[in-house]
Order: C-alpha cells, then structure tokens, then sequence
C-alpha cells in the first residue's frame, strides 16, 4: 500500500509530511522546496488486541503505546504541482509520474488562503483554497485523459478486431493505474458503456470513462491544513458545503509535528491522535507557549487534534476499506523470538481465511488445512471472511 502526499507548492506539504512520518525532509517557504519525491513511513493507528489477553505485544514492525498499535503504511510526498502540470508545467510530468503507483491521495491545502495558486506566500484569506481542490481534480482528470488518448486508437481497433471482452481488455491495459476487473464492469454500466464497441466511443465517453477510473483508482482525502487561523476556519465551514460529497478534515501538520518533536525529546507525553498532552521534562518560556496555543487553539477546537492521524486513518480505512488482521496461535502469541503478537496486516475488506493465509506465506495458502478465531476459539474454513482485529491461527500441510 502507497499514500500519495500531493498538493500546490508551499501549502505545508512537507510539514504535512514530516508530522506523518518524522522524516528528514527540507521545509521551505518557496515553491518547490520538494523536487525529488520523499519516501518515508506513516502510521495508522488502531486499537491493539493485546488487551484482549492481558499482555503487551512486541510489534516487528511499527510500535505500540498503551494498547495503541501503529501500524506503518508506506507514505510519499512528490513535488508541488502548478495549474498545467499535466503539460509538462513546472515539476508536473515527474509528479505525475511518481503518483502513478499511489493506491491513495492526501491533498493537503492551505486553508487559511495565504497562498497563491503559482504557490507564492500571500497575506491570508486573499486566495480561496477552494481553487486548489477544483484544480487538482482537473489536473489528474487531465493526466488519465492523456494516459488513455495515448494508446486509445490502437488499443480499440485491437479489442474490437478480436471480439475479446472489453471489461477484462480494459483492466489488462489500466491494470498499472490501480484498476481491478470487477471496479471497470462496474463502470461500464455506470457510464452506459457496456453494450458499447470502444472504437464507437465519442471524446465525451472517454473523458467520463478516465475521470471515473481516476476516482475510483486514485480516491482523495482533503487535508485543511494551517487550521488554526481566523481564515482558515471561516474557510473549512465553506468548503465543507461547497464540497459536500469530499472528505475534508481539518488538519494543523505544523501543531503535529511540534507536538511530535517535544516528545521525542521527553518534554511531553504525547499519542498521535489524541486531544491532549502531559508535560513530563522542563520546557523553556517560548516552548511552554507554543504547547498552550496549541492546546487552547488546535486540541481542544477541533474533534479531530491536529487532525494529521486522522486524516491517514481515514485514508486506510474509510477510502481503501483495509482492515487490521494479527496472526496468532490458540496456544501461543508467540514468535520463535518470543516476541508477542509481532505482526499485524492491513487486507482490504472482504479477505478470507484463505487470503490472509497466502498474505503470510505462499506455502501457508497452498497448503491451507483450516483456521482457527484466536478470540472465539472457533474453527473456520478457507472463504471465512475476516473482520478487523480478527487474531487468526493457520492450520497448514506445509
């Protein structure tokens, strides 16, 4: 799984970032302080089934605070884009590119409209951030529509010369966007394309037919960040009715990553998520002030903190409709390290007994006998569908 960090040049992306992963990335206040992409780890956070058997787990991977498992997710953060970056404007060609692979979007925005659409700083609530939201749609919208002109001609003389089908011809061919056979059947009949030849399709129906695969290929989450201003959050309320049928949550990426920096230096106790904090070390004057006017300005106005986790939860779980699934035995949470519950998997909605075994290893899916629901005790066989925070032990002939 990828999670894409997009949005113009100089709206906190990389603060936005950081405050996700902790990275060392470069924050500027120019466009284009990202050039190359940067890599890192994110981490969504769920509650840990080690409370449901009175132990503490021991994560391979990711950690664990107070019965809060974190859960890493490969995260990006590509270069900013400027309007006509689907022609090559600005760093838009290696953006685009670098997206490709993204299974997901956050799109972080300014909210408090303090900066421009060529992403130059500006006095706050001059610019609508409502432009941002309409342009990186069209500008993705315009990038898919590239993708498919591209190769449309040869593409729908081939499918239609062969009489193959078209849903599986077009999943063969998009497969690299993300696509899967079902989400293009489904399309078709959305779109009243199904009964329709490929090489019979007007610009029109083609446009549809590559903003559809885009949204459903590329789904978006709104981050609104810089929350904490006046602007910003007369901005949010007008967002959320212009924008009704987006998700958009109020973020502060800078109160994060404050937050996150103090505790990683042991001057406060701090969860990601959470509406609080405690003070454990020796802040100085200025420090002491700026956790205040983080508490009494960002924690304690918004349900959703800072707003950073919860913006990667909801991309995990609400848009890709993952659920967390730990590998455990009857008799045994433990590894051959010892180690308790090391493991957990994000599988899409829907897994079976049978998936999950092969997400561990091949040879556990191959030679699949049975599996047992750790909490319940109750064996189940291969199509058992699996529910979040299901513990599941694998019987297997190999």
């Amino acid at each position: 799984m990828l999670v894409g960090v997009v949005g113009k040049a100089n709206v906190g992306k990389s603060t936005f970032f950081k405050a996700l992963t902790l990275a060392e990335v470069e924050i500027a206040n120019y466009p284009f302080a990202t050039i190359k992409p940067n890599h890192g780890v994110g981490f969504v956070k769920i509650e840990c089934v080690d409370k449901d058997f009175g132990v503490q787990c021991n994560p391979r991977e990711g950690f664990c605070i107070k019965h809060n498992r974190f859960v890493p997710v490969n995260v990006i953060d590509v270069a900013g884009l400027v309007p006509g970056a689907h022609e090559g404007k600005g760093m838009g060609n290696q953006f685009l590119n670098d997206l490709n692979q993204a299974d997901a979007l956050i799109h972080v925005i300014d909210c408090s409209g303090s900066t421009n659409e060529k992403g130059e700083p500006i006095a706050a609530g001059t610019y609508d951030p409502a432009n941002d939201i309409k342009f990186l749609e069209e500008e993705l919208d315009y990038w898919y529509i590239d993708i498919l002109k591209k190769v449309w001609d040869k593409f729908s003389k081939a499918v239609t010369q062969t009489q193959t089908d078209v849903d599986k011809s077009l999943h063969k061919q998009f497969s690299g966007l993300g696509s899967s056979e079902e989400m293009i059947k489904d399309m078709l009949k959305q779109l009243s394309l199904s009964e329709k030849k490929l090489k019979d399709w007007s610009e029109d129906e083609l446009s549809s037919f590559a903003k559809a695969l885009r949204k459903r290929t590329k789904p978006m989450v709104i981050a609104a960040n810089k929350i904490d201003t006046t602007s910003a959050q007369e901005n949010y309320k007008r967002l959320r009715e212009q924008f009704s049928h987006l998700t958009i949550i109020p973020c502060s990426a800078e109160s994060e990553l404050a937050l996150k920096e103090a505790a990683k230096h042991k001057l406060i106790e701090y969860l990601p998520g959470e509406k609080d904090f405690k003070i454990i070390g020796s802040p100085n004057d200025k420090q002491t002030k700026g956790l205040e006017f983080i508490k009494n300005n960002v924690l304690e106005r918004f349900v959703e903190g800072t707003g950073v986790q919860q913006v990667l939860n909801n991309v995990v779980f609400e848009l890709l409709k993952r659920i967390a699934i730990f590998p455990g035995g009857i008799n045994k949470l433990e590894d051959q390290h010892g180690n308790v519950l090391p493991d957990c998997f994000l599988l899409p909605e829907k897994s079976t007994a049978l998936d999950f075994a092969y997400r561990i290893h091949t040879d556990l899916g191959n030679g699949f006998i049975r599996a047992i629901d750790v909490k319940t005790k109750r064996t189940v066989g291969k199509e058992h569908l699996l529910k979040h925070l299901d513990v599941v032990e694998i019987i297997s002939s190999k």
